[in-house]
């Protein structure tokens, strides 16, 4: 069983920054890849960010490519979501989430994906 659990989350004024963290513990995390995504409020869950096991590879979501990164350490079992430039349509509720299953080519994906963190907010005032 993976458990994850997020940090970072808060209000910031347009134009700023904020940086996520995901704390992994369970499975062996440096063989799975992770993902960010984020729900607003009568929105449906939608993707952010992901990265493959290997660390190698990301992947963004074209509304925030050149703002958001993506990053993993795996000997602290943390993946992070580094968030400049933020804009109001940002706000929402980011989760944390882990592949089904260790050393896939492929970036997770929200209908796939059994691991989930309990979210963390981000409020983004104009």
């Amino acid at each position: 069983q993976v458990q994850l659990v997020e940090s970072g989350g808060g209000l910031v004024q347009s134009g700023g920054s904020l940086r996520l963290s995901c704390a992994a513990s369970g499975r062996v995390f440096s063989y799975y890849g992770m993902g960010w995504f984020r729900q607003a409020p009568g929105k449906e869950r939608e993707f952010v960010a992901a990265i493959l096991w290997t660390g190698r590879h990301t992947y963004y979501a074209d509304s925030v490519k050149g703002r958001f990164t993506i990053s993993r350490d795996n000997a602290m079992t943390t993946v992070v979501l580094q968030m400049n430039s933020l804009k109001p349509e940002d706000t929402g509720v980011y989760y944390c989430a882990a592949d089904e299953a260790p050393y896939r080519p492929v970036p997770v994906a929200a209908s796939s994906s059994p691991y989930w963190g309990q979210g963390t907010q981000v409020t983004v005032s104009s």
